[in-house]
């Protein structure tokens, strides 16, 4: 079953140098628990069409729906995690993941349920009581997700949410990121422009084009999981890597063009 239904979708912004068409005519679904990664050239509309799916935005065009409902607004069924923590810095590690329940009404036991099973899941329970300041990057990464988890979200929507992280706390989070899905198995739309990660957590990514965005191939994963980093020593992940590159330079620089 289908949990995301994306529909035509169109984006075009009203600019001081002119209309900008965002994105064109963009379909894709996402099914029920699956992870899937969108990929493409900066610019190329990846985060406005999360946005979109967030309720963030309105497209111009098009439609999109979870569960066959259209959507229009924010919701609870949908939890975003950013690039930047967008923690509550005045707030605790446990209040920070508490944050939404308490907003929803949820009792205070059942905010004290809650949190308790994340911070055991994401490995801070010794931190609850830690103001954010106090974490490093991929801490107050785990504790974003744990915030987005904690609203019991149909879907979890991600843009770029490790690209602030260096090069080895990045790829612990993607690992730990994808034992938890793995045991949760909660649906994921997950952007990001490296296509090494978007192959060790992705199920099926979504190759997008330049401006205006469109998706160019949808590219089914089929490395086995649980996934290890010797994948990344298969032939196959190589080539598999190098042909998303090959798309991706395709749509920066069309063929035929030379760059000096």
């Amino acid at each position: 079953m289908s949990v995301v239904e994306i529909s035509d979708v169109s984006m075009a912004f009203d600019t001081r140098v002119g209309r900008i068409q965002a994105l064109e005519d963009v379909s894709l679904t996402v099914a029920d628990g699956e992870f899937a990664c969108l990929l493409g050239p900066s610019g190329c509309g990846k985060s406005t069409l999360l946005n979109v799916v967030a309720g963030l935005a309105s497209p111009t065009g098009g439609s999109v729906a979870v569960d066959g409902e259209e959507i229009h607004e924010p919701g609870r069924d949908r939890g975003m995690v950013a690039q930047t923590y967008t923690l509550f810095p005045w707030l605790k590690v446990r209040a920070n993941i508490e944050f939404g329940p308490k907003l929803a009404g949820v009792p205070r036991a059942e905010r004290a349920r809650i949190s308790e099973r994340l911070l055991d899941r994401m490995g801070l329970t010794e931190f609850a009581d830690a103001y954010p300041r106090e974490l490093s990057g991929g801490m107050q990464q785990r504790v974003a997700i744990a915030r987005a988890f904690a609203n019991e979200p149909r879907v979890l929507l991600m843009d770029e949410p490790f690209g602030a992280l260096d090069a080895l706390t990045r790829t612990l989070a993607q690992d730990f990121l994808t034992e938890v899905w793995e045991a949760d198995r909660r649906t994921i739309l997950f952007v990001t422009h490296d296509i090494a990660e978007a192959l060790m957590v992705g199920d099926v990514l979504y190759v997008m084009g330049t401006r205006p965005g469109r998706i160019c191939e949808r590219i089914e994963v089929e490395f086995p999981r649980p996934r290890t980093r010797e994948i990344e020593e298969d032939p196959r992940f190589g080539a598999l890597r190098h042909r998303i590159l090959n798309l991706i330079r395709g749509e920066v620089v069309p063929e035929g063009e030379v760059v000096a």
